[in-house]
């Protein structure tokens, strides 16, 4: 696999380099003239396409062969079958987006460090299996994806393409679990983790947005209508029949566990400081897809959410 080497401070490039996108700009050369979205809501985020690399052929280890994660760091999860596998918010906060094949499922996972909020989708979108990129665009504050078999843009936390030929179609996203490592490798010891062998020359062992997680401050202009919480205040962001509401990991006691109803739809939520592990079932006990987000990016996007008040 090719090395890539990278001779600028990853972080602080973001930071310096950040730009808004005016009419007539190369828009990292995306055809935005069918776009959903108001174009001059649309950043530059410093990198250009595909400067931050997706994964494409993502390889795994053993959890006994795993050296390179700290007991709290987090990592998210996905069953399929008899498969487990963890991806490290370590690694994928270089990536941002984990092309996989799980038990014969193709799933992105997409991981946005500036909304902190990690999802997973169906790879199968209208009878083709895609493959995901980093746009080096953001809106909102949040990853703008690509499909490279269309070049259409798609929306992380807004789960559709928001320009290109599939604009307005929408992502199908898959329950996954948010936790540490430690609990994950105590409840899945036979379990897959996604391997720092990437193909690319990267200081997995660092954080390049560490100073931007130290603040409560945002790097780009978000709409900000919702002043209940503190920017960076996190959420677990749920959406059931179009009806979004969040809860504050704040409100939550150690370990407890509250019954609620979000439309016609009873739900059981916890949340596990400790473990930094929400569960989110319904009241037949199935899982239920959740996010876990900053408050101003889940507001943005959704400005008529709910919010659990205990």
């Amino acid at each position: 696999m090719k090395i890539l080497n990278i001779k600028y401070s990853f972080g602080l490039f973001i930071f310096a380099s950040a730009s808004i996108l005016l009419p007539g700009q190369a828009n990292n050369g995306f055809d935005l003239s069918n776009s959903l979205i108001d174009i001059n809501e649309i950043y530059r985020g410093g990198p250009p396409r595909d400067g931050i690399p997706s994964l494409s052929h993502p390889e795994f280890l053993s959890v006994d062969d795993v050296d390179y994660l700290k007991d709290d760091d987090i990592v998210i999860g996905l069953v399929r079958g008899n498969t487990a596998r963890a991806y490290p918010t370590r690694i994928l906060i270089w990536h941002e987006i984990a092309n996989d094949i799980i038990e014969g499922d193709p799933v992105a996972v997409v991981y946005c460090p500036l909304c902190g909020t990690a999802m997973v989708f169906d790879r199968n979108i209208n009878g083709r299996v895609r493959d995901f990129g980093v746009s080096g665009l953001l809106y909102q504050s949040d990853v703008l994806m690509y499909d490279r078999e269309t070049e259409s843009l798609w929306s992380q936390l807004e789960m559709k393409s928001v320009s290109g030929p599939e604009a307005g179609t929408s992502l199908k996203w898959l329950s996954s679990e948010h936790m540490t490592w430690k609990t994950w490798k105590e409840k899945y010891p036979y379990g897959e983790v996604l391997s720092i062998n990437t193909g690319f020359n990267r200081n997995y062992a660092a954080n390049a947005y560490a100073e931007y997680f130290a603040t409560d401050r945002t790097m780009f202009p978000v709409p900000h209508t919702r002043n209940e919480l503190r920017n960076k205040a996190l959420v677990i962001g749920i959406i059931i029949n179009g009806t979004a509401k969040a809860y504050s990991v704040d409100s939550f006691n150690s370990n407890s566990s509250v019954h609620d109803r979000i439309g016609n739809q009873r739900i059981n939520i916890s949340y596990n400081e400790l473990k930094k592990y929400p569960t989110v079932r319904d009241a037949t006990g199935e899982d239920i897809p959740y996010v876990m987000s900053f408050w101003f990016a889940w507001q943005a996007f959704y400005p008529d959410t709910e919010l659990w008040n205990p």
